[in-house]
């Protein structure tokens, strides 16, 4: 069962009601934002109510706005009025039927369709040191009370507002089977290649799960291969002014393999990316949380690919490194090796759903 989420304004003149916080983009639409917001007319004075969502993006922390600048751009905003109402009647859906049937006649109902081209929840993870919210991609539901929805000359007070933060998710398609490349490295010094070929076993993996590379060589050079390196490469690319991509190494692992010249080898390796092993790396994506819940490395991002997207981009390969070398101080200038990488998706599973809601509200 999921509880109702519930925040109030300052002066109590009015309150949000949300049945959830996280709605799931299915690539080509997005679950509805669906909500109802309890008014007082009493304490408005002729002013009405406004309900926006806002995806943003935030590059530094708000304590850190000087001179009136501000660290934060809207991606995407939309603004309605809920009271008094303007558009008549409206079909109302499941949720706000729920929610309306305890908040009562002062409820007013409202929703939001959000485009597929909006990013989802993702920000980047602070450092040690560093202080206040993280860099990244967040949604919000606010109502206030205001004159005009958007006129930069009122001044709306923090009392008269109340947000919730959303986020938007996706979760992993049905699994299909995993990639496979091969390659061919000629060495100098020797008269005939190297083959590596590196698969997945599956298209999808989970979030914890052990990812397996299955790896396979025909060595028919004259070189003796030493050393098998496997690593989860996570490539954030922040696209927002301009498009900057940030590639981090997730998880390495180093296995001592000797593949003599004119051998073969055949054998998977497994390797788990987690969050819990890069806790202190500065600027790592992470999906979305609320509040100080625990979260993990950030989903790979799916589109549709024909349409331009803001926000925070994510994907991963995994990149098999065979060398002759098996360290040392030489190893860079003599060893010798062949690199092959893979695409790899990395998301949760779709949870079950919910159909019953319990009204326990969290202010």
């Amino acid at each position: 069962m999921s509880k109702v989420f519930k925040k109030t304004s300052g002066n109590g003149n009015i309150a949000l009601y949300l049945g959830r916080r996280d709605f799931v983009d299915n690539v080509d639409s997005v679950d509805l934002v669906d909500g109802v917001v309890k008014v007082d007319p009493s304490g408005l004075n002729g002013r009405k109510v406004f309900v926006y969502l806002a995806c943003a993006f935030r590059y530094g922390s708000e304590d850190l706005d000087v001179i009136g600048l501000s660290f934060r751009r809207d991606i995407w905003i939309k603004h309605i009025q809920i009271y008094p109402a303007t558009n008549g009647s409206q079909t109302k859906t499941p949720m706000q039927e729920s929610l309306l049937k305890k908040v009562g006649e002062q409820g007013c109902p409202f929703s939001f369709q959000m485009p597929t081209n909006l990013p989802c929840s993702v920000s980047l993870q602070p450092g040690p040191n560093d202080r206040g919210k993280a860099c990244g991609v967040d949604f919000e539901v606010k109502a206030f009370i205001a004159n005009e929805p958007h006129n930069p000359d009122e001044v709306i007070h923090k009392k008269d507002t109340c947000r919730l933060i959303i986020r938007k998710i996706q979760f992993a398609p049905a699994n299909k089977a995993g990639p496979k490349i091969e390659i061919s490295k000629q060495f100098i010094m020797s008269d005939k290649p190297i083959h590596v070929e590196a698969s997945l076993e599956k298209e999808i993996y989970y979030h914890g799960d052990p990812v397996t590379v299955n790896v396979k060589v025909n060595n028919e050079s004259t070189k003796t291969m030493k050393k098998i390196k496997i690593s989860v490469v996570q490539l954030a690319n922040v696209v927002l002014y301009s498009s900057d991509t940030y590639t981090k190494d997730v998880c390495v692992q180093e296995f001592e393999e000797t593949i003599g010249a004119n051998s073969t080898f055949e054998k998977p390796f497994q390797i788990t990316p987690l969050l819990a092993s890069n806790k202190e790396k500065r600027g790592i994506a992470i999906d979305g949380r609320l509040k100080d819940e625990d979260t993990n490395l950030a989903s790979t991002t799916l589109s549709q690919g024909d349409k331009e997207m803001l926000g925070i981009i994510v994907s991963y390969k995994v990149k098999v490194n065979i060398s002759t070398s098996s360290g040392g101080l030489l190893s860079g200038l003599t060893g010798s090796d062949a690199a092959v990488e893979l695409p790899l998706t990395l998301m949760s599973p779709k949870p079950a759903e919910v159909t019953d809601v319990i009204f326990d509200p969290i202010e």
